[in-house]
Parts: structure tokens; C-alpha cells; sequence
């Protein structure tokens, strides 16, 4: 198979090992995943930002291609046993390529509003591990032992450091496809950054007596290309995942399957409800078929429904998201972003909505949004030299010693446009 992609431009998957990828790629678990946007509604924000789960385990699974490629070109270091074999490349390029098979509709913010529900990780193992999917029957096919290998991959577990880092790591497939495409699709060019270099940087760390070695970078190449891989990822944060735009939408989409589950649990039928959603708002978990049966297109039908909905907030909020009349963003500083500050200002603007004639639990809310680009792994990435040891990269890179444990955050205030002025006021920020 040979595809041309906008990130990585020509990729093929032709050998008997890479074969594995076309044979899931026809799946109905897989295909499901072009109905699902990468960004979830970040477009609100970045209009080209309209990818797929689809496109990003494609790039995913060909950047695992590569990775297999330069392993190959270092791994007679290593005794045989330790070595990448062709059944070792056919599990990684399955896992690369189903690592989020198990997603949800709009990214990451699906499992998050609805209680009850898995989080992606545990939907990816239950479809590789189900002998009804598709794509369970195409591993089978290949081995009957070779989804539960799949499944520990995608879990982060293999019995080669290495293998398993490369799947769930800090420097993993996942994170060097996601980066580029979404800097591609955004217009973001902070997100770019040298693939190539850095792949042809890798080296195996040294391995303690017995164990397999992990992945670690070459002092004298590698630096620069896995600085710019980490500053990327900083970047794509204060850039693009925490933008004001977006995470004001996902918001309100929390708020809209909030007030949906709480209508459904009190006995009122929503039109246009997906069978998983009503489960849920029962407390009954959604069956794989149900959950399967979700997509950005069958939410977004659902919330359009909802718009005729008999509860006044329900319907105001699912209408306003459509039509992209988004709710306002005041972001919270020095002591008024501390615990206690932000709690003092998110009553403000809970008494000024009172005050308006607004349920200050719909029009009204706190958003905390934060992120540790480089440091806190378990087993962190060294770098590598001809002489003396390996060492922390912290230790090597200026940079990243003074990035390590860094945490980026966004404090703010969600609200109603027409609380803002107001909102704005009673804080004492005019």
C-alpha cells in the first residue's frame, strides 16, 4: 500500500511485516476513526484544523516504520534475543496504528463529561481484545497470541524497554506524528521540528546485567533535534491546546452532555439520543457495539437535537455551540489564579450571573488547564557518549535543565458573553 500524506508525504506499507497495517486499516473500529477529528473542536480556534484519528494513526504507524528501521541499523549491538524480529515489527506497527483506536467523539473531552465512561485506553484494549471486532480477527489471523502482545504495547509493556517506550513514551510515535500534523494543521510552525535528525540520533542505552537497554539520544548528534522535539510540545500547548477559543467550546460541550445526562437520569427521552449516552446517564456502562457506535457527526446530530429540547439551558447551550456563539474567557493571575484566589473569583462571577437572571451552574464555570512538557517520567531519556556515562538529559541540555518539571498552566473563567463586562467589573480588572 502506498498513501500520500500531508505530514509525511509518500508513506507505504509494502513488506509482509508492514502488511498488518492495510489488513487493520479496513476494519470497521478503524475506519471509524475518519469520523473523528484529531483536535476535537479546536477548529473553532484554527479552521484547518479539521484531521483525523485516521490520518494520525496512519502517520503514527509509518513514523513506527522508520523507528523500526533505524533500530535495525543499531540493533546488532545487541544479543539476538534482544533484537527487532519480524514478529516484534508486526506487533509495534499494530500498535502504533490502534493506540487510539478506542477514541471517543472531539478528543479527549468525551470521556471526561460522561460518567461512567472508560477512558480511550481501556476502549482501545477492549476492541484489540474482542473477539466481535474486526480488528481483533485480523491479529488473530496473524497469531491468536498477537492481541494480547498489542494490547500490553499499547499499555506501555513489553519485555524490551525500548519496544515499549517507542509505543508510550516521552519520545514515542504517537508524539512525533501528533506534532507535526497538528502543527500542519493548524498553521502553528512552533510545533515542527526535525523527525529524521532525531530518529538517526537514537541510540540503545547502557543495560544493567540481564535487562534489555532502553532508548537514549547520541550526545554528540542529537541534542538540538530532541530540544526542538520537547520545546515543540511546549509550544503546541501555549499555542494550540490551550487556547482560550477551544477550551471555552470543549466547556460548554462538558456542560451540554452534563445537563443531557442529568435530563435523561430524571426520566425526560431526549430526541436524537445515542443508545451509549442514555446508559450512561443511567449508570449503566455503554456495551463495546454502543460505544463503537459514536462519532463527531453522531454527537454533533444529537446536540442539534437537543436544541428542542423542554430544558431552556440544554437547548440555549447546544444551540449557542453550533452556531459558535462561544462563551468568554477571563484568565486568572498571580493570587487571584491561586487555590483559594481562584475560588474567590469564580464566586464573583457565580453572584454577578445570579444577579443577571443566569444559573451560574450553566453560564458559569472554572477552567484549570495544565501540562508538564519535559520531566517526571519514570525512566527518563539519557544521552549517550563515545566516553564516560550516559547522562540525564536535564543534565546535558541548558535548555531542558531549566524546562524539567516546569509546568504550564491556564487559569480562567468561563462565562456567558453577556457576564463579561460585568464579570470584569466586579473583579477590578477594567
Amino acid at each position: 500500500m502506498i498513501l500520500r500524506d500531508a505530514v509525511h508525504g509518500l508513506v507505504s506499507f509494502e513488506s509482509e511485516e508492514e502488511s498488518v497495517v492495510p489488513r487493520l486499516m479496513d476494519t470497521p473500529e478503524v475506519q471509524r476513526l475518519r469520523r473523528i477529528r484529531q483536535l476535537g473542536v479546536a477548529s473553532v480556534a484554527f479552521p484547518g484544523a479539521e484531521h483525523t484519528r485516521f490520518a494520525h494513526a496512519i502517520g503514527a504507524a509509518f513514523v513506527m516504520k522508520k523507528l523500526v528501521a533505524r533500530l535495525r541499523q543499531i540493533h546488532g549491538e545487541l544479543p539476538f534475543w534482544q533484537q527487532v524480529t519480524s514478529e516484534r515489527a508486526q506487533d509495534v506497527l499494530a500498535a502504533a496504528f490502534l493506540h487510539d483506536v478506542g477514541h471517543g467523539p472531539l478528543s479527549h473531552l468525551f470521556e471526561d463529561a460522561i460518567p461512567g465512561t472508560s477512558h480511550h485506553e481501556a476502549w482501545t484494549e477492549r476492541i484489540v481484545l474482542d473477539s466481535s471486532t474486526g480488528v481483533n480477527k485480523v491479529l488473530v489471523s496473524i497469531d491468536p497470541h498477537m492481541p494480547e502482545r498489542v494490547a500490553a504495547l499499547v499499555r506501555g509493556e513489553h519485555p524490551l524497554p525500548f519496544l515499549a517506550r517507542a509505543v508510550s513514551g516521552t519520545l514515542d510515535v504517537d508524539r512525533c506524528d501528533y506534532l507535526l500534523r497538528d502543527a500542519h494543521a493548524t498553521g502553528v510552525r512552533y510545533g515542527e521540528f526535525d523527525l529524521d535528525w532525531l530518529l538517526r540520533s537514537l541510540r540503545f542505552s547502557p543495560a544493567r546485567a540481564g535487562q534489555a537497554p532502553g532508548l537514549a539520544i547520541d550526545g554528540a548528534k542529537g541534542l538540538p533535534a530532541i530540544e526542538a522535539f520537547i520545546l515543540a510540545r511546549l509550544f503546541m500547548f501555549q499555542q494550540v491546546y490551550l487556547h482560550k477559543a477551544t477550551r471555552a467550546a470543549e466547556w460548554m460541550i462538558r456542560r451540554v452532555l452534563a445537563r443531557a445526562g442529568t435530563v435523561i437520569a430524571d426520566g425526560e427521552r431526549l430526541a436524537g439520543t445515542p443508545r451509549a449516552i442514555e446508559l450512561a446517564a443511567h449508570g449503566q456502562p455503554p456495551t463495546l457495539a454502543d460505544y463503537l457506535e459514536l462519532d463527531d457527526g453522531v454527537l454533533a446530530v444529537a446536540m442539534h437535537a437537543w436544541e428542542g429540547a423542554k430544558d431552556a439551558a440544554l437547548a440555549d447551550l447546544s444551540r449557542r455551540v453550533r452556531e459558535r456563539h462561544l462563551f468568554k474567557t477571563f484568565e486568572l493571575f498571580g493570587e487571584q489564579a491561586t487555590s483559594e484566589g481562584r475560588l474567590e473569583a469564580l464566586e464573583v462571577a457565580r453572584e454577578v450571573a445570579r444577579a443577571r437572571g443566569y444559573d451560574p451552574d450553566v453560564y458559569v464555570g472554572l477552567d484549570v488547564a495544565s501540562d508538564t512538557p519535559f520531566g517526571g517520567e519514570e525512566e527518563p531519556l539519557v544521552v549517550v557518549f563515545a566516553k564516560g556515562p550516559a547522562r540525564p538529559l536535564a543534565d546535558v541540555s541548558f535548555l531542558l535543565a531549566r524546562l524539567a518539571g516546569q509546568e504550564i498552566s491556564r487559569v480562567r473563567l468561563i462565562l456567558a458573553g453577556e457576564l463579561r463586562d460585568d464579570v470584569t467589573r466586579a473583579l477590578g480588572a477594567e
